[in-house]
């Protein structure tokens, strides 16, 4: 089954790369429909996040937001296909880093940063949109349990210069690296499976757990956090902004790095929520 499920992977794979970007967004549209007209692809998880999450709300704002998050969740499905085959040029057309120059002087200081992405945007072509930075990039990503389309995946996500590192890896490959320049890309927004380790702060107006990593790292070797903000320009294109939520996280106190972490990404949704995943069971971890 992982490898017929493989093959129907690269089957749409070929298909995106000879659509032009005007018709897979055709595709798209279709692909909405199905998820969210007749699967219903997780409505209810949607509908509980979003009124948990903006209780001041109306029904009708609550379910424009919830309409257009579907519509961002089909772009950005059938945009992560379409990255497979997209050349170098292409992708940092429509994905651009627009502030870089603030963070060259952190490289000489810092000798590397810990970019903190989020499910906000197309954060699927964040890791190969950060070639565009002076130094290379190591992206942390969770192994696919399917072997076969884990191996295509990693092969075709690194073919621009990122190196893809397992997050089982994490603690060796910082060590190895400690005396080289980096940046380490690392999820920020995913839900952690440990209760103990992860760090409770308030986001969205309820106690939420956030990985322990990123604020972990960010101390243990004194990197700079950079919160990543990925904005739709418009259909097909983004905008990469890189916020210093600090370049000193050794003074910070225990939680408070991943507090800021919180706090932006809030200020982010807030702005635009549609264009966050809510089809993740972010507070699915209750503190024991």
């Amino acid at each position: 089954m992982d490898f017929i499920l493989s093959m129907i992977t690269r089957f749409f794979v070929l298909l995106f790369a000879i659509v032009p970007f005007w018709l897979l967004y055709i595709f798209s549209d279709f692909l909405y429909f199905i998820l969210y007209k007749v699967f219903k692809y997780r409505v209810s998880v949607v509908r509980d996040n979003l009124k948990k999450s903006f209780p001041e709300k109306s029904k009708e704002e609550l379910k424009k937001i919830e309409r257009l998050s579907y519509k961002n969740l089909s772009d950005i499905t059938v945009e992560s296909l379409k990255a497979f085959t997209m050349s170098k040029e292409e992708i940092f057309a429509r994905h651009k880093v627009i502030n870089e120059d603030d963070l060259r002087y952190l490289y000489g200081k810092c000798g590397g940063i810990i970019a903190l992405p989020n499910h906000y945007g197309n954060w699927e072509w964040g890791a190969m949109s950060c070639m565009q930075l002076e130094w290379k990039g190591v992206a942390l990503y969770k192994p696919l349990s399917n072997k076969h389309l884990n191996t295509y995946v990693k092969r075709n996500r690194s073919r621009l210069g990122t190196q893809l590192v397992s997050i089982y890896d994490t603690a060796r490959n910082f060590v190895e690296n400690k005396n080289n320049k980096k940046n380490y890309v690392m999820a920020s927004d995913q839900s952690p499976s440990n209760a103990k380790k992860a760090y409770w702060v308030d986001f969205l107006g309820r106690e939420t757990a956030f990985l322990h990593g990123p604020e972990l790292y960010a101390k243990k070797y004194n990197y700079p956090a950079v919160f990543i903000d990925i904005q739709r320009v418009k259909r097909g294109y983004y905008e990469l902004y890189l916020t210093v939520l600090t370049d000193e996280p050794q003074k910070l106190k225990d939680g408070e790095l991943t507090q800021m972490l919180a706090s932006k990404l809030e200020e982010v949704i807030r702005k635009k929520p549609q264009d966050w995943l809510w089809s993740h069971k972010r507070w699915k971890l209750k503190r024991g």
